[in-house]
């Protein structure tokens, strides 16, 4: 799903086409050998990016889901946080 909505994303479209031009040059080659090596590259690139991101958010769900003391802080924590918030929307001036 992530795939077909970068590949009818028509901003990425004009990403590619204004900032890949910039690194092609004809003197240098094939265009088209150019843009495609240009293009994997970045494919490559953007996927090590992701799959670390990845790993990492596994990593600390797995860290997070075998401690339930962190559960409770986090809803004691937010708990406080929204009662704060709730008790200066109480007491604040109305323009």
């Amino acid at each position: 799903m992530g795939f077909v909505t970068n590949v009818l994303n028509p901003k990425l479209a004009v990403f590619y086409l204004s900032i890949f031009t910039q690194f092609l040059h004809p003197e240098r080659g094939s265009i088209f050998l150019q843009g495609l090596t240009l293009g994997c590259t970045q494919i490559v690139i953007s996927f090590c990016v992701n799959l670390s991101i990845i790993c990492a958010a596994g990593a600390i769900s797995d860290w997070l889901m075998h401690r339930p003391s962190w559960e409770r802080a986090q809803r004691w924590l937010m708990g406080t946080v929204l009662a704060g918030l709730g008790l200066k929307l109480a007491v604040s001036a109305r323009p």
